[in-house]
Order: C-alpha cells, then structure tokens, then sequence
C-alpha cells in the first residue's frame, strides 16, 4: 500500500504526470503540446527534490502546464519502501537510455511531439516558477 501511495504522490498535486513516453507523444501530437520530461530520484536526490517542490509544484508552473505542455516524470527512486512497479521501471530506464543516458539528476528536458529535444536544464534550474515558465512559453511561441 505505501508504494501505491508513493507512487500517486510523486505525480500530484496538481499537475498531471505521466509515467509513458509514448502516450505523451500520442497527448501531445493531439493535442499540439510540447513535453516536459523530469528525470528525478525522488526519495534521495536534494536538487530533485527542490524542484519539484519550488517549481513543478508551484502554482504558476501547474496552471500553465496544464494548458500547454504533457509532463512526464521519469522516477529512480532507492529505497525499497518507494520502488515503482517493474513495467514502470522499464519505461522509465527506456527513457534514460534515450535522453538521459549519463544519468544525470535533476535532468529536464523539454521535446516535441515527435521527441526532438528542443531545451535541456541539467540540475536545479537556477529561476523562479515564473523564469522557468517564461523559458519554456518563448520555445513553444517559436514552435
């Protein structure tokens, strides 16, 4: 039950986070979004940590992504009490393969409908919610 539990709270509150890359580019090919994807280690990363809860979390980052973007979170965590399922785990060591593949935490990457990488932030984004939104909405004005 604890791991459920942790598992629904890594992707709350507010913001809608998905676990599958590819039902995000599905999302946001229908949606014509981009994705915003958090490689994090939730349970023993500080800097991931951090911007979770100083920036993903926060109200101005929550309201504009859930009109503009399909978030996709990628969770590694390390103690036992908080491992994911294993199809879980598989899709989320798939994407690290894909884009984050010298394993970098916090890593966030911000990519197209068809996966094209379009902007990174490696580590703890040094901006407010505000910085970080305002980054993110003059890519996709470019888009």
């Amino acid at each position: 039950m604890k791991v459920l539990t942790i598992f629904f709270m890594m992707f709350l509150p507010g913001a809608n986070w998905i676990g599958d890359f590819d039902a995000a580019k599905t999302e946001a090919n229908r949606e014509h979004k981009l994705i915003l994807i958090n490689f994090s280690g939730s349970d023993w990363c500080g800097p991931c940590i951090r911007l979770r809860s100083e920036i993903l979390e926060s109200a101005t980052f929550v309201n504009y992504a859930s009109n503009h973007l399909v978030l996709v979170r990628a969770d590694f965590p390390r103690q036992k009490k908080n491992q994911l399922p294993k199809d879980q785990v598989k899709r989320n060591e798939a994407l690290a393969d894909k884009y984050n593949s010298d394993g970098k935490f916090p890593y966030t990457l911000l990519v197209d409908e068809h996966g094209k990488v379009l902007r990174t932030w490696d580590g703890f984004p040094n901006e407010t919610p505000d910085q970080f939104v305002s980054d993110i909405s003059g890519i996709q004005s470019d888009q």
